[in-house]
């Protein structure tokens, strides 16, 4: 078992490594990209990733308050789901009212990856290998998608 300040040091380890590891990667646009803090150019959508001691997860989060806004952003991405589909290659699981961490409701599209640990550096690279293919298909989703929620700002 770790201390808080123990627990705290390994993640921000971590996302520091996966940060200089996604450095050199560019944005489907050729930009150099913060991978770790990702702007959607969107109020309440972001595109998060998340690793524990028992699994990691990438994630559209859409977090606007109002749930019928937060259903309209939501419905927006259903309308594009083949062609996230398209690039992701593989299924997301979509949840039009979620919790997060807070409890909080929202609603995310995510793809998750069990029995990993965050704390243990021997999964690091499984932890690598799964972020990085779907952060830039994110990316590369969003460099087409984008366009499609400018009725929705």
């Amino acid at each position: 078992m770790y201390t808080k300040d123990q627990a705290s040091q390994i993640r921000k380890e971590f996302w520091t490594t996966f940060g200089n590891y996604m450095s050199m990667s560019l944005s489907a646009e050729g930009l150099k990209t913060n991978w770790l803090n990702y702007k959607t150019g969107l109020k309440n959508v972001y595109f998060r990733l998340d690793a524990d001691k028992t699994r990691a997860s990438v994630a559209i989060e859409i977090t606007h308050a109002d749930p019928g806004i937060r259903e309209l952003f939501f419905e927006q991405f259903t309308e594009l789901k083949s062609l996230l589909n398209g690039y992701l290659n593989e299924n997301w699981e979509w949840e039009l009212n979620s919790q997060d961490e807070n409890g909080k409701i929202i609603s995310r599209i995510y793809k998750d990856l069990q029995g990993v640990n965050v704390y243990n550096k021997q999964d690091w690279p499984a932890l690598i290998s799964f972020f990085k293919p779907r952060i830039i298909a994110l990316d590369e989703f969003w460099n087409d998608a984008q366009y499609s929620f400018d009725s929705l700002k």
